[in-house]
């Protein structure tokens, strides 16, 4: 039997990233169809009915939404895990270097770059809980045990986190270039 509540949140999912319009209903014809035209959605396309999947009780299902998610690593070289919660509106904007643990908990219009991190220092249960509409640079690393990311936050390219952030914040490193020229 098909679980209501979790089809509702596939549904929604959908809907939001891969039909694009928030205001238009929910169909599959038009699901599979915006999937199939617009590559950069057919990875969130086949990653939900993956996460959905996996979260069956059933051990066909997990292990078909397991295989699902393998081949979307090796074609996209983004390994977000199955498991991880993250709600409507995660936007990907490169798909090259992405990883994603099962332990974060992830708010809507979330937005991650290239080359990106998001893990625990050790294998264990802690949590990484990120707010809604925060948007990850480039090349960042959120790595750290019980932090939490508040909502509308801003993490700048090359940064790394492992402290919480307060909502409403830009967090980035300060990097300073240094130039001098030398005598021959």
């Amino acid at each position: 039997m098909m679980r209501k509540k979790e089809l509702a949140f596939l549904k929604e999912c959908l809907r939001v990233e891969v039909i694009g319009n928030k205001d238009k209903k929910f169909s599959w014809a038009r699901t599979i169809r915006h999937a199939w035209r617009q590559p950069k959605r057919r990875f969130l396309f086949w990653w939900r009915i993956a996460s959905y999947l996996y979260g069956s009780n059933n051990k066909q299902l997990k292990k078909i939404g397991k295989k699902i998610n393998r081949k979307l690593f090796f074609k996209y070289n983004t390994d977000i895990e199955l498991g991880v919660s993250i709600a409507p509106g995660l936007y990907i904007g490169h798909y090259s270097g992405i990883v994603i643990t099962r332990y974060a908990t992830i708010g809507k219009n979330f937005n991650i770059r290239q080359n990106t991190t998001i893990g625990l220092k050790n294998n264990n249960t802690n949590k990484i809980t990120i707010g809604d509409n925060v948007n990850v640079g480039a090349n960042s690393c959120i790595i750290s045990e019980n932090i939490v990311i508040g909502d509308n936050v801003k993490i700048g390219a090359f940064t790394f986190v492992n402290k919480t952030i307060p909502s409403n914040s830009i967090y980035y490193t300060k990097k300073e270039n240094i130039c001098k020229e030398w005598e021959v």
